[in-house]
Parts: C-alpha cells; structure tokens; sequence
C-alpha cells in the first residue's frame, strides 16, 4: 500500500492553477523524486500533502486514509528555505521541535542524542545555532526533521550546504531510513542526485504531471539507440553499412540504429572481424537531458 496517494488534485489561487489534476502514488519502500522548473506546483503539492493548504478538488490518502490534520506528526518536512531560529542552542531547539511532533521529553533526549551520536556532534547541545556553518545547520536541520520517526520524509534540497563527505552521510541515512521502511519524497533541481538516489520520479511542468514511473524505464522510454564501442584494432570495412556513424576515435565510435535489432547484428558482425571488443554498452539520455527536453516542448 502506498504511503501517499494523491488522485486528480487540483488547486488554484484565484484564475491561476498551481496544481493541474495531479495524481500520484509514494512507494515506503522506495525515494520518490519530486522534480519541476521554478513555478512547476511543487511547493503547492508540498503544502497540501502537510495540509498547510487544502486541494479544491481530488483525493489525498495518507497511509491508506484520506488525508487529515493528525498526519502532520507523521510527516517530516525539510524545506528548502531553512526553519531553525538562529538563537536557540541546539539542543533546546531540537527538544523544542521533536515535542511540536508529538514525543514526549524523555522520548524527545533519547532520540536526538542517537542522532547526535550517530553524526559525532553531541559536543554542539549547547552551542547555538547562529555558530554553525550552513553545513553544520544543514545536519541539526536534517536531525529535526527525522527524530521523530516519522512514516514520510519530504526533503527539498537536503544537500545545499554540505560538502561531499557530508553529503554522502545524508544520502546514507536517507537510504537507511527508506530501507526501514519510511516512504521519502525527494526533490531537487540535481538531476545526477535524482538518478543515483531516487528509483520513481513525477516531472510536473506548469502544475501538470508530464512524465511519472521507474526511473530506469523512463530512460529507456526516451533512448535514442545510440550504442558506444570501444575497440582495438581495425573496424570492418563495411560497418558504415550496419550503423549510423555519429561520432568517431581512433579507438572509439558512437553509433546510431534504428532498432535494437539492428545494433544486435552490428555486434555480430564485430564478433566475427578481426576487431578486439574492449565495450559495447548502449548512451540512455540523463534525466537532465530528459527533464529539459520535456519542460522546453
């Protein structure tokens, strides 16, 4: 069962139409990406799914129920624009915001000192958030976001801020906390982070869904039959026959097939030449590319 369910929503502020009839389904078992231009309806589906807005029309479901406002303490909403009050210490912060979700004090100092133990930060309890970096925020954000177990994580932009170790420690939890079985809404303008994290992705473009699924069927969805062949040796005479030559090395060639059939035979014949195959693997368009082709039509 999908931990979020949303079926033809639409939401409008006054005649402009900031969600158009979206529907989608949150896998808990996989991170969903969330992706769009600036102004596609992402914030405004964001809003309604943590019923800080409700949709005009449509369905949401929360974990098999329609969508009401005790689902909040089972959310965990990381936005983009950061929410700490900079005057706090962290540790008072972190108490004052795992109670707003519901845990109890005792609870609240058990989970938050796992965290801060799991990052190797308890020394920073007392220091206050302004003497963080935007990095160091970013974590102490990200640990609020997540202490109180919550059933759906939505992360925008969780990595703004972090350097490269620290952002492999993020995507680690991220991971560890999806494979426990906690559903996660990711979303970022980051379209190599979206591939190498996310396994089902929606596009919306000007509040419509325009392209949703697998992210590895989407790809193959919008392949070109390109094909790379990495080689040593003398190619075959005749393969300028066989294949559209698009680009050529002295030990490389990207071609171009009409079908998969085709690229098929060209290996044949490879195989049966003189050539020695060092690589034969199909070029799929990124998601970056895939995102702009269809946001720009």
């Amino acid at each position: 069962m999908p931990i979020l369910k949303l079926e033809n929503v639409l939401k409008k502020y006054g005649d402009y139409t900031a969600v158009n009839n979206v529907s989608l389904e949150v896998d808990p078992q996989k991170i969903f990406g969330l992706l769009g231009p600036n102004g596609a309806g992402k914030t405004s589906l964001i809003r309604i799914i943590t019923t800080i807005t409700q949709a005009d029309s449509g369905q949401v479901y929360f974990d098999g129920e329609p969508l009401n406002i005790k689902h909040p303490e089972q959310i965990g909403y990381m936005p983009e624009e950061r929410g700490l009050y900079k005057k706090m210490k962290v540790g008072e912060h972190l108490l004052y915001l795992a109670q707003l979700k519901g845990l109890s004090l005792t609870d609240a100092k058990k989970e938050i000192s796992h965290w801060l133990e799991k990052f190797e930060i308890t020394d920073w309890w007392d220091k206050k958030v302004d003497e963080l970096s935007k990095g160091m925020q970013q974590k102490i954000q990200f640990i609020a976001t997540v202490v109180h177990r919550p059933k759906l994580l939505i992360l925008d932009e969780p990595f703004s801020g972090l350097d490269p170790l620290n952002t492999n420690l993020i995507k680690d939890e991220i991971r560890n906390l999806n494979e426990s079985g906690i559903g996660v809404i990711f979303s970022t303008h980051r379209m190599e982070q979206v591939e190498e994290i996310c396994e089902e992705i929606v596009l919306i473009s000007k509040g419509t869904n325009i392209l949703n699924g697998k992210v590895k069927d989407v790809k193959n969805q919008f392949k070109e039959h390109l094909f790379q062949i990495d080689f040593a040796g003398n190619l075959p005479t005749d393969i300028a026959q066989k294949a559209n030559i698009v680009s050529q090395t002295e030990n490389s060639i990207v071609a171009k097939f009409e079908n998969d059939a085709a690229s098929n035979a060209l290996l044949k014949l490879l195989i049966n030449s003189n050539v020695h195959i060092v690589a034969f693997k199909e070029i799929l368009p990124s998601l970056n590319e895939i995102f702009i082709k269809q946001v720009e039509n």
